[in-house]
C-alpha cells in the first residue's frame, strides 16, 4: 500500500478521478522533493498540480503540501497540508489521511471544484488496481 502513495508508475495508474488520468512530469520522494504532475482530461486538458514532501518516516507517515499550479509548477491558489498515515494488522492495511486547509477560500475552492466526489473516484481506481493484482 505504502508503494500505492509513494511510487509515480503506481499514482499515475489510479490519482485521477476517471475520465482523466494522472501524468507525472517529476517525482522526487523525499523530505524537501516534489512530484509535478497533470490531471489529464480525454480531450487533452491538463490541470497540474504541485506536491512538496515535508516529512517522511517509511511505512507508517508522510507528509505534504499540494497546491493547483500551471504547466510551469507556478502556484495558482493556496496550498493544502495532507498527513498520511499507514498501519498494518492481521494483513490489513489502513490508510488515514488527514488535510488541512490554510484557509477557509481553499477549503471552499476544493469543495466547489468537487474534491470529496473526485477523491472517492480516485480511491475506486486504487481498490481496481488492487483488486487486479
Amino acid at each position: 500500500m505504502w508503494d500505492a502513495f509513494t511510487k509515480k508508475e503506481i499514482l499515475d495508474q489510479w490519482w485521477a478521478p476517471r475520465p482523466a488520468i494522472s501524468r507525472t512530469k517529476f517525482m522526487d520522494f523525499k523530505v524537501g522533493g516534489r512530484r509535478f504532475f497533470a490531471m489529464v482530461m480525454p480531450d487533452g486538458q491538463e490541470r497540474w498540480m504541485v506536491q512538496r514532501y515535508t516529512s517522511i518516516s517509511p511505512i507508517t507517515n508522510f507528509k505534504m503540501t499540494a497546491a493547483f499550479a500551471d504547466k510551469d509548477e507556478n502556484v495558482e491558489l493556496l496550498s493544502s497540508e495532507w498527513d498520511f498515515n499507514f498501519s498494518e494488522e492481521d494483513g490489513i492495511t489502513e490508510v488515514v489521511i488527514v488535510i488541512y486547509n490554510e484557509s477557509l477560500e481553499r477549503m471552499e475552492r476544493m469543495i466547489e471544484l468537487g474534491f470529496g466526489e473526485a477523491m472517492a473516484v480516485m480511491y475506486g481506481n486504487l481498490d481496481d488496481l488492487l483488486a487486479g493484482q
